[in-house]
C-alpha cells in the first residue's frame, strides 16, 4: 500500500515511520509513505500558502491554488484516491480503515493547517474524513490515526491476522476483558471461565461480555450491532 501525505509540515512524521507495526510495514515493504509540501508551490517570495478570507474573520485560510497544485505534480501521472482531512468529513472508522487499506491506487491524505481549506479545494479530492468532534491544529495527527490503522491491516504486519477480526469495532462491538498474569492482584481475581480450559465457553464469556460492555459503553455502536443481528 502507498500512501501519499500533503502536509506543511512532513518532519512530524519521522518518529512515527519507524516505530512499532508501521516502521515494520515500510520495513517489510507492505507499506510505503511518501510526502509533499504546499510550500513549494507557493506564491511569491516567501512561499505563501495561504491568505485573509474573504469578507472578513480571524486567522488564514490554505489557497486552492496552491494546495491543487501541490496534490496534481505530487501524483506524478496515476491519479491517487484523495482524502481530505477535515472537521467536516465522515467520521473515520474501522470500516473506513479496511477500505482504504485494500485500495489498489496510491491514497493520499491532505492535511490542513491554519482556519481550514479554500472551500473549492473539495471540488478536487474523492472524500473527507474527520477523526472526531474536536479541533487540531491541523491534520497531521489525524493522518497518522488513518496510517496506523491501514498498516496493521496489511497481510503480514501484525503476523496474526485473526487479531484484527477480535478487535474492538470490528463488527460493531467493543473488545471483550482481557486478563494475564498474576492471576490475582489486590484482591482481584482472574474470571475461573478464562483458567479452566474450555474453549468453547472462553468464546462464549467473550461474545457475551462484549455485547454487554458495547450495550453499556457504546449504545449507538450497540443499536447497529441489534441492527445488524436482526437483519441476518
Amino acid at each position: 500500500m502507498q500512501i501519499d501525505v500533503v502536509t506543511l509540515f512532513p518532519e512530524i512524521f519521522s518518529g512515527f515511520l519507524e516505530a512499532s507495526f508501521v516502521g515494520r510495514a515500510i520495513a517489510g515493504g507492505q507499506l510505503a509513505v511518501r510526502f509533499a509540501t504546499p510550500r513549494d508551490h507557493g506564491l511569491g517570495k516567501h512561499k505563501s500558502v495561504d491568505d485573509t478570507p474573504y469578507g472578513g474573520g480571524s486567522g488564514m485560510v490554505m489557497r486552492v491554488d496552491v494546495l491543487v497544485a501541490c496534490i496534481e505534480a505530487f501524483e506524478a501521472g496515476a491519479r491517487a484516491h484523495r482524502v481530505l482531512l477535515t472537521p467536516q468529513g465522515r467520521p473515520f472508522d474501522q470500516e473506513k480503515a479496511r477500505e482504504l487499506s485494500s485500495r489498489s491506487a496510491n491514497v493520499m491524505l491532505v492535511c490542513g493547517r491554519y482556519e481550514g481549506f479554500d472551500e473549492r479545494v473539495r471540488a478536487h479530492v474523492d472524500e473527507e474524513i474527520s477523526l472526531g468532534d474536536f479541533v487540531m491544529t491541523g491534520g497531521e495527527v489525524a493522518a497518522m490515526a488513518i496510517i496506523d490503522s491501514c498498516a496493521r491491516l496489511l497481510p503480514g504486519v501484525l503476523g496474526n491476522a485473526e487479531s484484527t477480526h477480535e478487535e474492538s469495532h470490528s463488527e460493531d462491538l467493543l473488545e471483550y476483558p482481557q486478563y494475564t498474569r498474576p492471576a490475582e492482584f489486590r484482591g482481584e481475581g482472574v474470571p475461573a471461565v478464562l483458567t479452566g480450559g474450555n474453549h468453547a465457553e472462553i468464546a462464549k464469556w467473550r461474545r457475551a461480555q462484549s455485547i454487554e460492555r458495547t450495550r453499556a459503553r457504546r449504545p449507538d455502536m450497540y443499536a447497529r450491532f441489534v441492527e445488524r443481528e436482526r437483519s441476518k
